[in-house]
């Protein structure tokens, strides 16, 4: 057995993950005794978020026991054995689920060693789902039950063809990045905020072509990542470097990547 079919019996658990984490949070979306709270960093988080997060958990030290697990509202449980881990976002766009807006999702990866391997993002007030695993190709379901479908990422080689996406225009002016921003959306043909996970997905399969974050966390993007990768793109640091967890990120079809990476004015690595 080579180290894909490895892979098969997590993206299977992953997939039931997601089944289970769609269960909690599907009920509590617009519900009328729904509760906010915000944390010391001043982002909400609702008592779905802690609850799929508890039964992911749960679930996962069931099933997968000498694994790490990492996630956003409980933090991180320690060094898995064989350098595995599960990293977890429960609800990816809580500021959209604690507003009635359907843009939200569970976020589910698997990395070893420090990369992502296994990622399943899973959105059922869209009724969509994303997911993908290392040798088993990238996919969707475009609703709920329906046939699975492949999916790529475009062919889009030049920035003026070139459909760019991020969550909040501002957060570039707060962290001092602005004039790496505008330089890239300007270049580029159309520019939007689709935000949060979304934005990665629509790169994943070609509807756009890149996505440009000046902050992002670990369990915003280990599980898109693994999905982005499989469809054929490409995730770094702004800067080039690293993946998953360097704080913000690049994510792109692969062809525009060094070209979206000297208009934000980072240099290329050689």
């Amino acid at each position: 057995m080579d180290s894909t079919d490895d892979l098969a019996p997590d993206l299977a658990l992953a997939l039931r993950l997601a089944d289970l984490a769609d269960a909690v949070t599907l009920p509590r979306f617009r519900a009328a005794d729904l509760r906010v709270t915000r944390k010391p960093d001043r982002t909400p988080v609702t008592d779905a978020d802690t609850a799929a997060e508890d039964a992911l958990r749960a679930a996962l030290g069931g099933e997968r026991p000498d694994d790490a697990v990492l996630g956003e509202e409980r933090g991180d449980s320690g060094t898995g054995v064989a350098g595995r881990g599960w990293v977890i976002d429960p609800i990816d766009g809580t500021k959209n689920f604690s507003r009635g807006v359907p843009v939200w999702a569970t976020l589910i990866g698997l990395t070893v060693h420090g990369r992502p391997e296994v990622g399943v993002v899973t959105a059922p007030a869209l009724g969509r789902r994303w997911w993908a695993a290392r040798g088993h190709g990238a996919w969707t379901a475009d609703a709920p039950g329906a046939a699975p479908r492949a999916i790529s990422v475009s062919g889009v080689a030049d920035l003026a063809d070139a459909y760019v996406s991020t969550t909040n225009p501002n957060t570039f002016r707060e962290t001092g990045r602005m004039d790496g921003w505008l330089g890239l959306s300007l270049a580029c043909w159309e520019t939007r905020a689709f935000g949060d996970f979304w934005q990665y997905c629509l790169v994943a399969e070609g509807a756009i072509d890149l996505v440009a974050e000046p902050a992002a966390n670990p369990w915003d993007l280990a599980g898109p990542a693994a999905v982005l990768a499989e469809a054929g793109g490409r995730l770094t640091a702004l800067d080039g470097t690293g993946s998953y967890s360097g704080g913000d990120a690049l994510g792109s079809n692969g062809l525009l990547h060094d070209a979206a990476l000297a208009a934000l004015g980072s240099d290329v690595p050689g």
